[in-house]
């Protein structure tokens, strides 16, 4: 495999010693149990039990990866453990900082995790594993953390490494779009062509539940393909001077309003009274010609369509998506950080990418990602690999502060009733933004 031939290669990085300083942002030295360790490629031989928690959602793979792991590593046992996605969040940090601390923990979002030095900097191991050489910058990007703790991106310090990736694409359904004559889209012409056709022809353009907050997946992919990817990354960062209110998202909230207003989604009362799931419901009943949804939700989408599911990157001048990893950091009080690394490095293996990919997760290794063309799958990789040659995978906006998603989900719930103006939202956007970062 790749990465074990990079290892023999850099067994005199090892030798000569990388140090984790174990430090947050800013380099202030964390609070450990134990005493500093070279970060190292040069495993105990010694038996070794790491812990490892995570979510059910996220780490069904991770969890099948281990007994592969361990066959590669005899003496190093992994423990296991999971919660519900809503108990993990609540509880992460307060497992890293007790005295029974898991080794490695799936890593939500940067958050406090990292302002409170509970997670270990992995620069060290980037080098010497080479994931900066492995990863599209944009991917790793997403876990680099700048000296203030909130400010994400390129030049920022790694806390967590991938084990896979979520997209958010368009699904739809090719019985009614072949009903129609309706081609797959491939420009914002095309898609807007497309849903007025739906409409002419009884067919629900885009099936959407706004109870959650979903709607703004439709107003970040419009924006975002029209401003490119890079752009879009900077203010989902926090980077200094961004603004939400661009031309491009201003054109995107209003293109939310024209559906609403055009009929093209579901009433008002029953878009914002519906939640994500529900309009899955809905969609795979035959409700709807288009659903913007993540790939999260493939299997529901193909058991219920079938060989009539398609799925597409959202149609713009850029090809873009939305998605993020599941990743995994190492927790500042363990033990044994060099072979919890190994572990992270593990994930990218072959092994585990098939693994990540039979969960419904691109994987980091794409030459798994192996599907018959005109299947659900195949639309998906298509749509992977179009946006991963375009460097164009987005965070999510819903990311970008603790509270955002809460104000994209009651902005895009007003713009839908006619209840606000597109300057509101835009300002709304914007003035949450701020308060964390601060501009």
């Amino acid at each position: 495999m790749h990465h074990r031939t990079f290892l023999h290669s850099v067994a005199a990085l090892s030798a000569a010693g990388l140090f984790l300083t174990a430090c947050a942002p800013g380099g202030t030295t964390a609070a450990t149990t134990g005493d500093q360790v070279a970060a190292s490629d040069e495993l105990s031989t010694e038996e070794v039990t790491l812990t490892l928690m995570s979510t059910p959602e996220s780490g069904a793979a991770t969890e099948a990866t281990i007994a592969a792991f361990e066959a590669e590593h005899p003496n190093i046992n992994i423990a296991y453990s999971q919660t519900n996605y809503e108990d993990y969040n609540q509880s992460v940090n307060l497992n890293l900082s007790s005295d029974e601390s898991p080794d490695v923990v799936l890593l939500n979002a940067v958050g406090n995790t990292v302002k409170n030095d509970l997670v270990i900097p992995l620069d060290d191991y980037a080098d010497l594993y080479g994931w900066n050489d492995f990863f599209p910058s944009n991917q790793l990007n997403q876990w680099r953390v700048a000296e203030n703790g909130s400010t994400l991106g390129d030049g920022g310090t790694l806390f967590a490494a991938p084990a896979g990736f979520s997209l958010v694409g368009v699904y739809y359904n090719k019985k009614h779009a072949e009903e129609l004559g309706i081609d797959t889209p491939e420009t914002v012409e095309d898609f807007e062509s497309a849903l007025a056709e739906a409409k002419a022809g009884g067919v629900l353009p885009v099936q959407l539940g706004n109870g959650e907050g979903h709607a703004a997946f439709i107003v970040q992919l419009a924006g975002q393909s029209a401003s490119g990817a890079d752009a879009a990354s900077a203010w989902a960062f926090g980077h200094e001077g961004q603004s939400f209110d661009t031309p491009e998202n201003a054109a995107a909230a209003q293109l939310l309003v024209d559906w609403a207003d055009a009929g093209y989604i579901p009433d008002a009362t029953t878009v914002n009274g519906t939640d994500l799931q529900g309009a899955v419901e809905n969609f795979v009943s035959g409700e709807g010609l288009f659903l913007v949804d993540g790939i999260w939700d493939a299997g529901k989408v193909a058991e219920g369509l079938g060989e009539d599911a398609g799925f597409i990157a959202f149609p713009g001048e850029n090809t873009t998506g939305i998605g993020t990893s599941v990743a995994y950091a190492i927790s500042s009080r363990s033990d044994h950080p060099n072979e919890a690394a190994a572990f992270l490095d593990f994930l990218r293996s072959a092994e585990a990418s098939e693994q990540q990919f039979e969960q419904g997760f691109m994987p980091n290794d794409p030459s798994v990602a192996v599907a018959d063309a005109g299947t659900l799958q195949g639309d998906i990789v298509d749509a992977w690999a179009q946006i991963a040659a375009e460097n164009g995978l987005v965070a999510f906006n819903n990311n970008a502060t603790a509270t955002m998603n809460d104000t994209l989900k009651s902005g895009t719930q007003q713009l839908i009733a006619g209840q606000s103006t597109v300057d509101d939202f835009l300002d709304s956007v914007q003035a949450d933004w701020a308060k964390t970062h601060g501009q």
